[in-house]
Protein backbone atom coordinates (compact mmCIF):
# COMPACT_ATOMS: atom_id res chain seq x y z
CA UNK A 1 0.00 0.00 0.00
CA UNK A 2 3.14 2.02 0.61
CA UNK A 3 4.29 1.85 -2.63
CA UNK A 4 0.92 2.80 -4.34
CA UNK A 5 0.95 6.09 -2.25
CA UNK A 6 4.64 6.60 -2.97
CA UNK A 7 3.97 6.24 -6.95
CA UNK A 8 0.50 7.42 -6.92
CA UNK A 9 1.74 10.39 -9.82
CA UNK A 10 2.90 7.52 -11.67
CA UNK A 11 0.06 5.12 -11.44
CA UNK A 12 -2.40 7.71 -12.54
CA UNK A 13 -0.57 8.60 -15.19
CA UNK A 14 0.12 4.83 -16.67
CA UNK A 15 -4.26 4.99 -16.11
CA UNK A 16 -4.03 8.02 -18.55
CA UNK A 17 -1.80 6.60 -21.44
CA UNK A 18 -4.66 3.48 -20.61
CA UNK A 19 -7.71 5.88 -21.46
CA UNK A 20 -5.87 8.42 -24.07
CA UNK A 21 -5.35 4.60 -25.80
CA UNK A 22 -9.21 3.72 -26.05
CA UNK A 23 -10.03 7.31 -26.90
CA UNK A 24 -7.50 7.90 -29.41
CA UNK A 25 -9.12 4.79 -30.96
CA UNK A 26 -12.63 6.46 -30.49
CA UNK A 27 -11.42 9.83 -31.94
CA UNK A 28 -10.03 7.77 -35.08
CA UNK A 29 -12.99 6.16 -36.07
CA UNK A 30 -15.35 9.20 -35.11
CA UNK A 31 -13.12 11.79 -37.16
CA UNK A 32 -13.15 9.76 -40.24
CA UNK A 33 -16.99 9.58 -40.09
CA UNK A 34 -17.58 13.39 -38.85
CA UNK A 35 -14.67 15.24 -39.85
CA UNK A 36 -11.43 16.51 -36.76
CA UNK A 37 -12.13 20.15 -36.44
CA UNK A 38 -15.81 19.19 -35.20
CA UNK A 39 -14.63 15.82 -33.66
CA UNK A 40 -12.14 17.87 -31.28
CA UNK A 41 -15.17 20.76 -30.86
CA UNK A 42 -17.78 18.38 -29.83
CA UNK A 43 -15.19 16.14 -27.85
CA UNK A 44 -14.85 18.95 -25.38
CA UNK A 45 -18.87 19.63 -25.19
CA UNK A 46 -19.11 16.09 -23.98
CA UNK A 47 -16.64 15.73 -21.76
CA UNK A 48 -18.15 19.24 -19.95
CA UNK A 49 -20.88 17.18 -19.37
CA UNK A 50 -19.30 14.12 -18.12
CA UNK A 51 -17.57 16.81 -16.01
CA UNK A 52 -20.15 18.77 -14.94
CA UNK A 53 -22.01 15.61 -13.89
CA UNK A 54 -19.56 13.97 -11.89
CA UNK A 55 -18.76 17.40 -9.90
CA UNK A 56 -21.74 17.97 -9.00
CA UNK A 57 -22.35 14.72 -7.57
CA UNK A 58 -19.10 14.56 -6.10
CA UNK A 59 -18.94 18.17 -4.74
CA UNK A 60 -22.54 19.58 -5.26
CA UNK A 61 -21.15 21.75 -7.78
CA UNK A 62 -21.96 21.70 -11.49
CA UNK A 63 -18.96 25.18 -12.28
CA UNK A 64 -15.90 25.16 -10.53
CA UNK A 65 -17.30 28.84 -8.91
CA UNK A 66 -14.79 28.10 -6.17
CA UNK A 67 -12.08 28.27 -8.21
CA UNK A 68 -9.24 31.04 -7.18
CA UNK A 69 -8.93 33.81 -9.88
CA UNK A 70 -5.29 32.27 -10.05
CA UNK A 71 -6.58 28.87 -10.67
CA UNK A 72 -8.69 30.11 -13.80
CA UNK A 73 -5.54 31.90 -15.21
CA UNK A 74 -3.04 29.00 -15.45
CA UNK A 75 -5.80 26.32 -16.08
CA UNK A 76 -7.30 28.67 -18.81
CA UNK A 77 -3.92 29.43 -20.51
CA UNK A 78 -3.27 25.52 -20.43
CA UNK A 79 -6.28 24.50 -21.99
CA UNK A 80 -5.51 27.19 -24.82
CA UNK A 81 -2.36 25.92 -24.96
CA UNK A 82 -2.97 22.08 -24.69
CA UNK A 83 -6.34 21.52 -26.41
CA UNK A 84 -6.68 24.47 -29.24
CA UNK A 85 -2.74 25.63 -30.10
CA UNK A 86 -1.31 22.00 -29.36
CA UNK A 87 -3.71 19.55 -31.27
CA UNK A 88 -4.17 22.57 -33.79
CA UNK A 89 -0.91 22.19 -34.99
CA UNK A 90 -0.64 18.32 -34.22
CA UNK A 91 -3.01 17.88 -36.84
CA UNK A 92 -2.07 20.38 -39.53
CA UNK A 93 1.08 18.13 -39.06
CA UNK A 94 -0.72 14.80 -39.83
CA UNK A 95 -1.42 16.41 -43.30
CA UNK A 96 1.06 17.46 -44.22
CA UNK A 97 4.43 14.57 -43.30
CA UNK A 98 1.44 11.61 -41.81
CA UNK A 99 0.41 10.52 -38.68
CA UNK A 100 3.90 8.03 -38.38
CA UNK A 101 6.38 10.99 -38.47
CA UNK A 102 4.06 13.37 -36.42
CA UNK A 103 3.96 10.93 -33.33
CA UNK A 104 7.93 10.48 -33.92
CA UNK A 105 8.60 13.96 -33.23
CA UNK A 106 5.62 13.92 -30.27
CA UNK A 107 8.37 11.82 -28.39
CA UNK A 108 9.76 14.93 -27.73
CA UNK A 109 7.17 15.68 -25.55
CA UNK A 110 8.76 14.24 -22.84
CA UNK A 111 11.91 16.00 -22.53
CA UNK A 112 10.20 19.23 -23.58
CA UNK A 113 7.89 18.77 -20.59
CA UNK A 114 10.71 18.73 -18.49
CA UNK A 115 12.78 21.73 -19.47
CA UNK A 116 9.44 23.46 -18.66
CA UNK A 117 9.36 22.45 -15.39
CA UNK A 118 12.74 22.77 -14.64
CA UNK A 119 12.01 26.36 -15.83
CA UNK A 120 8.75 27.56 -14.73
CA UNK A 121 8.42 25.04 -11.92
CA UNK A 122 12.06 24.45 -10.85
CA UNK A 123 11.46 20.94 -10.88
CA UNK A 124 14.59 18.23 -11.27
CA UNK A 125 14.71 15.09 -12.46
CA UNK A 126 17.48 12.28 -11.32
CA UNK A 127 20.04 10.65 -13.66
CA UNK A 128 17.77 7.27 -13.60
CA UNK A 129 14.63 9.66 -14.28
CA UNK A 130 16.69 11.06 -17.39
CA UNK A 131 17.43 7.52 -18.78
CA UNK A 132 13.97 5.99 -18.01
CA UNK A 133 12.76 9.27 -20.16
CA UNK A 134 15.58 8.27 -22.80
CA UNK A 135 14.53 4.49 -22.93
CA UNK A 136 11.07 5.23 -22.87
CA UNK A 137 10.31 7.35 -25.79
CA UNK A 138 13.35 5.33 -27.69
CA UNK A 139 10.74 2.04 -27.23
CA UNK A 140 7.97 4.25 -28.33
CA UNK A 141 10.14 5.74 -31.02
CA UNK A 142 11.05 2.15 -32.38
CA UNK A 143 7.35 1.38 -32.56
CA UNK A 144 5.80 3.96 -33.94
CA UNK A 145 8.73 4.15 -37.01
CA UNK A 146 7.54 0.69 -37.56
CA UNK A 147 4.01 0.84 -37.75
CA UNK A 148 1.93 0.31 -41.21
CA UNK A 149 0.60 4.44 -41.89
CA UNK A 150 -1.67 4.04 -44.38
CA UNK A 151 -0.73 5.09 -47.58
CA UNK A 152 2.28 6.65 -45.99
CA UNK A 153 5.95 5.68 -47.13
CA UNK A 154 9.19 6.29 -45.89
CA UNK A 155 11.53 8.90 -46.78
CA UNK A 156 13.65 11.79 -45.99
CA UNK A 157 12.56 14.22 -47.82
CA UNK A 158 10.62 15.96 -45.31
CA UNK A 159 8.50 18.70 -45.45
CA UNK A 160 10.02 21.45 -43.01
CA UNK A 161 6.68 22.61 -42.01
CA UNK A 162 5.27 19.77 -41.31
CA UNK A 163 8.46 19.06 -38.89
CA UNK A 164 7.35 22.66 -37.35
CA UNK A 165 3.66 22.19 -37.20
CA UNK A 166 4.72 19.04 -35.09
CA UNK A 167 6.91 20.26 -33.37
CA UNK A 168 4.42 23.21 -32.61
CA UNK A 169 1.92 20.62 -31.00
CA UNK A 170 4.35 18.75 -28.95
CA UNK A 171 5.17 22.50 -27.65
CA UNK A 172 2.05 23.13 -26.87
CA UNK A 173 1.26 19.85 -24.97
CA UNK A 174 4.07 19.90 -22.92
CA UNK A 175 3.69 23.35 -21.43
CA UNK A 176 -0.13 22.95 -21.39
CA UNK A 177 0.68 20.34 -19.01
CA UNK A 178 2.78 22.03 -17.05
CA UNK A 179 0.56 25.32 -17.12
CA UNK A 180 -1.44 23.13 -15.45
CA UNK A 181 0.28 21.28 -12.59
CA UNK A 182 0.84 25.25 -12.08
CA UNK A 183 -2.72 26.40 -12.00
CA UNK A 184 -3.94 23.34 -10.19
CA UNK A 185 -2.28 23.44 -6.87
CA UNK A 186 -4.97 21.85 -4.18
CA UNK A 187 -7.63 22.53 -6.28
CA UNK A 188 -9.76 19.66 -7.07
CA UNK A 189 -8.57 18.06 -10.66
CA UNK A 190 -11.81 17.43 -11.95
CA UNK A 191 -13.00 21.00 -11.67
CA UNK A 192 -9.47 22.16 -12.49
CA UNK A 193 -10.03 19.85 -15.84
CA UNK A 194 -13.73 22.04 -16.09
CA UNK A 195 -11.58 25.01 -16.21
CA UNK A 196 -8.95 23.84 -19.09
CA UNK A 197 -12.19 22.29 -21.27
CA UNK A 198 -13.75 25.36 -21.15
CA UNK A 199 -11.01 27.56 -22.52
CA UNK A 200 -10.59 24.52 -25.14
CA UNK A 201 -14.35 24.93 -26.11
CA UNK A 202 -14.24 28.73 -25.90
CA UNK A 203 -11.37 28.97 -28.70
CA UNK A 204 -12.56 26.29 -31.03
CA UNK A 205 -15.93 27.75 -31.04
CA UNK A 206 -13.96 31.05 -32.47
CA UNK A 207 -11.82 29.39 -35.04
CA UNK A 208 -14.91 27.68 -36.22
CA UNK A 209 -16.06 30.76 -36.08
CA UNK A 210 -14.03 32.53 -38.06
CA UNK A 211 -13.89 29.39 -40.40
CA UNK A 212 -17.68 29.46 -40.89
CA UNK A 213 -17.39 26.00 -40.19
CA UNK A 214 -20.72 25.81 -37.80
CA UNK A 215 -22.21 23.72 -40.60
CA UNK A 216 -19.54 20.80 -40.27
CA UNK A 217 -20.64 20.64 -36.89
CA UNK A 218 -24.47 20.54 -37.38
CA UNK A 219 -23.82 17.81 -39.75
CA UNK A 220 -21.41 15.91 -36.88
CA UNK A 221 -24.01 16.02 -34.30
CA UNK A 222 -26.72 14.54 -36.98
CA UNK A 223 -24.08 11.40 -37.75
CA UNK A 224 -25.29 9.00 -34.99
CA UNK A 225 -22.78 6.44 -35.24
CA UNK A 226 -20.15 9.34 -35.00
CA UNK A 227 -21.92 10.99 -31.71
CA UNK A 228 -21.40 7.52 -30.15
CA UNK A 229 -17.59 6.85 -30.79
CA UNK A 230 -17.03 10.78 -30.18
CA UNK A 231 -18.82 10.19 -26.38
CA UNK A 232 -16.96 7.12 -25.73
CA UNK A 233 -13.80 8.98 -26.71
CA UNK A 234 -14.53 11.90 -24.95
CA UNK A 235 -15.36 9.78 -21.58
CA UNK A 236 -12.20 8.46 -21.42
CA UNK A 237 -10.49 11.18 -23.02
CA UNK A 238 -11.52 14.89 -21.84
CA UNK A 239 -13.31 13.40 -18.82
CA UNK A 240 -10.95 10.53 -17.50
CA UNK A 241 -7.89 11.01 -19.30
CA UNK A 242 -7.13 14.71 -18.85
CA UNK A 243 -8.43 15.01 -15.38
CA UNK A 244 -5.73 11.67 -14.10
CA UNK A 245 -3.06 13.57 -15.73
CA UNK A 246 -3.66 16.41 -13.15
CA UNK A 247 -3.73 14.28 -10.63
CA UNK A 248 -0.39 12.61 -12.06
CA UNK A 249 1.24 15.87 -12.28
CA UNK A 250 0.15 17.15 -8.79
CA UNK A 251 1.97 14.02 -7.40
CA UNK A 252 4.87 13.55 -9.61
CA UNK A 253 7.27 15.37 -12.01
CA UNK A 254 5.72 16.79 -14.88
CA UNK A 255 8.38 15.03 -17.20
CA UNK A 256 7.77 11.65 -15.44
CA UNK A 257 4.13 12.07 -15.58
CA UNK A 258 4.42 13.81 -19.14
CA UNK A 259 6.75 10.17 -20.19
CA UNK A 260 4.38 7.49 -19.01
CA UNK A 261 1.29 9.39 -20.29
CA UNK A 262 3.04 8.65 -23.91
CA UNK A 263 2.99 5.41 -24.00
CA UNK A 264 -0.52 5.08 -25.94
CA UNK A 265 1.74 4.22 -29.06
CA UNK A 266 2.64 0.97 -27.31
CA UNK A 267 -0.92 0.37 -25.63
CA UNK A 268 -2.36 0.35 -29.09
CA UNK A 269 -0.77 -2.63 -30.82
CA UNK A 270 -2.35 -5.14 -29.51
CA UNK A 271 -5.86 -3.43 -29.90
CA UNK A 272 -5.29 -2.48 -33.30
CA UNK A 273 -4.56 -5.92 -33.94
CA UNK A 274 -7.40 -6.68 -33.07
CA UNK A 275 -9.68 -3.87 -34.44
CA UNK A 276 -7.69 -3.76 -37.51
CA UNK A 277 -6.12 -7.04 -37.88
CA UNK A 278 -2.64 -5.31 -38.37
CA UNK A 279 0.51 -7.70 -38.16
CA UNK A 280 2.25 -6.98 -34.92
CA UNK A 281 5.81 -6.72 -36.27
CA UNK A 282 8.99 -7.80 -33.92
CA UNK A 283 10.33 -3.94 -34.23
CA UNK A 284 7.22 -3.17 -31.86
CA UNK A 285 7.38 -5.71 -29.28
CA UNK A 286 11.08 -4.83 -28.97
CA UNK A 287 10.20 -1.30 -28.66
CA UNK A 288 7.22 -2.21 -26.13
CA UNK A 289 10.12 -3.84 -24.06
CA UNK A 290 12.43 -1.37 -23.94
CA UNK A 291 9.18 1.38 -23.00
CA UNK A 292 8.27 -1.00 -20.50
CA UNK A 293 11.66 -1.30 -18.93
CA UNK A 294 12.27 2.37 -19.08
CA UNK A 295 9.01 2.90 -17.45
CA UNK A 296 9.62 0.30 -14.49
CA UNK A 297 12.64 2.77 -13.65
CA UNK A 298 10.32 5.42 -12.74
CA UNK A 299 9.01 3.27 -9.41
CA UNK A 300 12.35 2.03 -8.11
Amino acid sequence: MDFIQNHLGEFAALLVAFFWTVSALAFESASRKAGSLPVNFLRLIVGFVFLSIFTFIRRKLVLPTDASAENWMWLSLSGFVGFVFGDLFLFKAFTVIGSRFSMLIMTLVPPITAFFGWIILGEHLTLVNFFGMALTFTGIALAIFNRNGAGEKLSLKIAPSGILYALGGAVGQALGLVLSKLGVKDYDPFSATQIRVIAGITGFAVLITVMQRWGSVKNALMNKNGMKLLSLGAFFGPFLGVSFSLIAVIYTEAGIASTIMALVPIFIIIPSAVLYKERIKPAEVIGAIISVAGVALFFI
